[in-house]
């Protein structure tokens, strides 16, 4: 059988195959701070609110974008700006031709590898809904890659 998540396509994947990408790390859920002179993308420890912080994933995935109508969708139509996600993204390291790495769910066949390998957000985190949008600066991290 073929590792189609590293040799198919992003525009050709179906849309079970797409979401299947996602490892569950849940750094994109995290609010992020971009300098206004340089375009640089500074991750923060704060997560949004409907993030279930223990599976890391959106507490109603169906509803994310009505609940918070920032939050960015990812689909084929904007995988040339992935370039915010971090780098151990699957998305992006699809968009860019490169393998998934080792420890993805995909590829070990453990959902629970991206705990396991300390790459998820899982018990780093702290809910938007205790820190003032102002305060985000103090709480930039670099843990994210």
């Amino acid at each position: 059988m073929t590792d189609w998540w590293n040799s198919t396509p992003l525009e050709e994947l179906t849309h079970q195959q797409w979401e299947a990408l996602c490892d569950g790390c849940a750094k994109c859920c995290l609010h992020k701070l971009e300098d206004d002179d340089t375009g640089e993308v500074f991750y923060t420890k704060v997560r949004c609110r409907h993030l279930d912080e223990d599976q890391c994933r959106c507490s109603d995935y169906a509803n994310r974008s009505v609940m918070v109508p920032s939050c960015i969708t990812l689909d084929r139509e904007n995988v040339n700006s992935f370039d915010w996600l971090p780098g151990t993204c699957a998305y992006r390291l699809r968009a860019a031709n490169q393998e998934l790495p080792e420890w993805h769910p995909l590829v070990t066949g453990d959902a629970q590898s991206v705990h396991k390998a300390n790459i998820s957000i899982r018990g780093r985190a702290l809910s938007d809904e205790f820190v003032h949008p102002d305060g985000y600066e103090e709480h930039i991290i670099t843990w994210v890659e």
